[in-house]
């Protein structure tokens, strides 16, 4: 079950790591679809991928129909990719959509179906919700080290300037295997001065821009737009990531 509570200097070390990036990303191409278990790759591709065709066409015929948006109350502090979720009770109860779809949060699944773009051209994505649980797991874990240690963080190596990787050997767990929606990869979580945790989507950004073979993005630009116009996914978790010196770079 899921439980919710809904310009710096870079080191010798940081450049290593980003060079890392760059390597790992390289060898996505050969490896995204191949890091799966077979149960999560069927998952995350095919049924999810069918229900979002699906739920995207009522809600267009609905949105049409009624001028407004199926979407939940939200408030203005809920993060842009938790934002919008998708309300099926007026869907179904208007003839919009038949059954829910299996893969969503309401009938046993993994997914919470959201609405993207919802002022310009409302898309339906999905949030992976084991990814949710899994930040929301360690940030407990971050919570309850940091109160028994006088507000010391359990910080690990850089991973970008004002983000650190978490030191499980510090808070005395195992770190957990975080898979991607997008490559199928293990993600590490990471953490900010204020300890607030998140999942590192800088391989799967990296990726798709590799893909893309775009490189020139305004210094300001959102790099996670990129992984929600490609896919059916949201980067659940993600810090804002900006282009820097030719890399993926959370940003405050």
């Amino acid at each position: 079950m899921f439980n919710f509570v809904l310009a710096h200097p870079v080191s010798r070390g940081l450049w290593a790591r980003r060079a890392a990036l760059l390597a790992a990303a390289a060898v996505l191409l050969v490896l995204t679809g191949c890091m799966y278990p077979n149960d999560r790759l069927s998952q995350n591709q095919g049924a999810p991928k069918e229900a979002v065709r699906n739920v995207q066409a009522a809600i267009d015929e609905y949105k049409a129909d009624t001028g407004v948006l199926p979407i939940k109350n939200s408030t203005p502090e809920t993060p842009l990719y938790e934002k919008f979720i998708l309300d099926f009770v007026p869907l179904q109860g208007k003839g919009y959509l038949g059954d829910i779809p299996s893969a969503a949060f309401e009938k046993g699944g993994n997914f919470y179906f959201l609405i993207t773009d919802e002022e310009t051209d409302p898309k339906v994505r999905l949030m992976d919700l084991r990814i949710y649980q899994q930040i929301n797991d360690i940030s407990s874990w971050v919570q309850a080290y940091s109160t028994a240690n006088a507000g010391k963080l359990p910080k690990g190596d850089e991973a970008y300037p004002g983000f650190y990787y978490v030191d499980y050997n510090l808070l005395g767990k195992k770190a957990p295997t975080i898979v991607s929606s997008y490559s199928g990869l293990t993600m590490a979580a990471m953490l900010d001065e204020k300890g607030q945790i998140y999942a590192d989507y800088g391989p799967d950004l990296m990726q798709a821009i590799q893909k893309d073979g775009e490189t020139s993005f305004a210094a300001d630009f959102d790099l996670r737009r990129l992984l929600v116009e490609r896919d059916v996914f949201v980067p659940v978790k993600a810090p804002v990531y900006n282009w820097v010196d030719g890399q993926p770079q959370a940003v405050s």
